[in-house]
């Protein structure tokens, strides 16, 4: 991981630093069922460590973890009125079916209170330096 890290940072150097929000669900709220490579603890280690890697690159990184619903739309307003350079929007949000509506409702909040952010899509923890990258 260092390797890609310095890599990433070597890549962007020169680059301003970005604040970046990371928004997911909560690994409380995800049915593995769906991801039988992944559970609980694998996820929570994964999600630091996007979190930690970002940050590495130069970046300030925050994470924002949601339900599947109820209070996710005001979570992430609550968290936008920081201000933030780009919005990263996690896979299990974007790729799962079941929460095709709450992705649509994000991408419309993200729009609507920070219209100048960039929206970075990963397509799993592992990869989400990778999105911001491509954005910047």
């Amino acid at each position: 991981m260092l390797g890609r890290v310095l890599r990433r940072s070597l890549a962007s150097a020169g680059a301003s630093k970005k604040k970046v929000l990371f928004v997911g669900l909560e690994p409380s709220y995800v049915d593995f069922t769906k991801w039988p490579d992944l559970n609980e603890e694998k996820l929570t280690k994964g999600l630091q460590s996007a979190i930690d890697e970002i940050k590495a690159a130069g970046h300030d990184a925050s994470p924002c973890w949601i339900d599947t619903g109820a209070t996710a739309e005001a979570t992430v307003i609550g968290e936008l009125a920081k201000g933030y350079d780009a919005v990263l929007v996690g896979a299990g949000v974007r790729t799962d079916p079941e929460h095709f509506l709450l992705f649509e409702k994000l991408v419309n909040v993200v729009h609507e209170h920070t219209p100048d952010a960039k929206i970075c899509l990963n397509s799993n923890p592992f990869d989400s330096l990778d999105a911001v990258i491509r954005v910047f």
